[in-house]
């Protein structure tokens, strides 16, 4: 499975929380309109980390087209001039879910190394299924298309963190197996997480914050079914679930992605240990 940079980081931060069941609405429990979350994002270039970029992303309170309350997810990611020399990227993703964390939208306009695409996937739900209808937009102007049906619920790369987040972990066994089905602009994935346990990790703030977190890892499977590390991500320990670090393990090296900052979070942050 092949991926870009951002689509495993956000099915990380996205997919982390929670063991995803076949109905889409759900109790949001975790966030509000109003959260900002600031990521730093780094690339080993040589054995040496550089800050290579940002990542902002923002929930809002919308009015959807069929008049019905929703919201509106936004994540924006931009390189800095110096990873601009060997990666550059530019991505805005934007995803449009109802009150009860139902997918309705998705919209990826992804620019990263001389790729440019726009990704959009529209949900529908009939027939006790839910169905993606895809559409994949090249720089030279090519279009492809999917279309997808699934028992389960189909998440974008941000509705699955709404979805996830408002989760309960407490009877989490190490090892287990959390999947979930995945819109990534071709087709719909399904996606596998491993539960890893809990660590404490000082973040890369002013404070030098140390969160309680839970610790989970992506993982993909080669030809011979062998399990292969892609990502090893840490989440609060707490009612909000915010994830504070990310460990990329990519073809080309690796990366690291740290939480900065965070306003207009719902709950307090009882998972930190110490500031």
């Amino acid at each position: 499975m092949k991926q870009t940079i951002w689509v495993w980081l956000i099915a990380a931060i996205w997919g982390g929380c929670g063991l995803l069941h076949a109905q889409c609405p759900a109790e949001n429990d975790a966030f509000q309109s109003g959260e900002q979350l600031t990521y730093e994002l780094f690339f080993n270039w040589k054995f040496v980390w550089v800050k290579a970029g940002t990542a902002k992303m923002r929930t809002d309170s919308i009015t959807l087209d069929d008049g019905q309350p929703g919201y509106e997810n936004t994540l924006t990611a931009v390189s800095n001039k110096r990873a601009d020399f060997f990666f550059k990227m530019r991505d805005t993703l934007v995803c449009r879910m109802s009150q009860d964390m139902t997918p309705r939208y998705f919209r990826k306009g992804a620019e990263e190394g001389k790729r440019y695409t726009v990704d959009e996937a529209w949900f529908s739900y009939s027939g006790g299924q839910s169905h993606a209808r895809q559409r994949r937009l090249h720089r030279d102007g090519a279009v492809s298309h999917a279309q997808d049906s699934r028992s389960e619920c189909i998440y974008d790369m941000l509705s699955i963190l709404a979805r996830a987040r408002s989760f309960d972990p407490t009877d989490y066994r190490i090892g287990q197996k959390i999947h979930f089905d995945m819109a990534t602009g071709r087709k719909v994935e399904r996606q596998t997480l491993i539960y890893r346990g809990k660590k404490n990790f000082e973040a890369e703030d002013d404070d030098k914050t140390t969160y309680r977190c839970l610790v989970f890892s992506l993982v993909e499977y080669n030809k011979k079914g062998k399990e292969v590390e892609v990502i090893t991500f840490y989440v609060t320990d707490d009612a909000n679930h915010l994830p504070v670090r990310l460990d990329l393990y990519l073809n080309f090296g690796s990366a690291k992605a740290f939480l900065k900052k965070v306003k207009g979070n719902r709950h307090p942050l009882t998972s930190i240990v110490k500031r």
